[in-house]
């Protein structure tokens, strides 16, 4: 299934990953506000479960969503922490 950024369910989680996030970049020693990207902490392609549970989302800048990418299970853990706190 291909990712219609478009959807209003898309359009919805995203925003809600922004405004829990406080529309900052979550990548450590970074807190960018510019071109942010909502970053699907488990891969949109192999998690299709997980693809609007706002728990499986970050925001990230442009630069660092290009650094994670590729790499997911590296940061996974980390990601899952940071979510877990800005959770409450």
């Amino acid at each position: 299934m291909r990712r219609d950024y478009d959807d209003p369910v898309y359009k919805d989680w995203r925003i809600k990953v922004y405004k829990r996030d406080k529309f900052k970049c979550q990548m450590p020693r970074c807190r960018s506000t510019a071109r942010l990207q909502a970053h699907h902490i488990r891969r949109w392609s192999s998690a299709s479960y997980l693809r609007f549970d706002l728990n499986n989302g970050i925001t990230l800048c442009g630069r660092c969503h290009k650094e994670v990418t590729g790499h997911e299970q590296q940061y996974e853990s980390l990601f899952l922490e940071i979510v877990r706190k800005n959770s409450g």
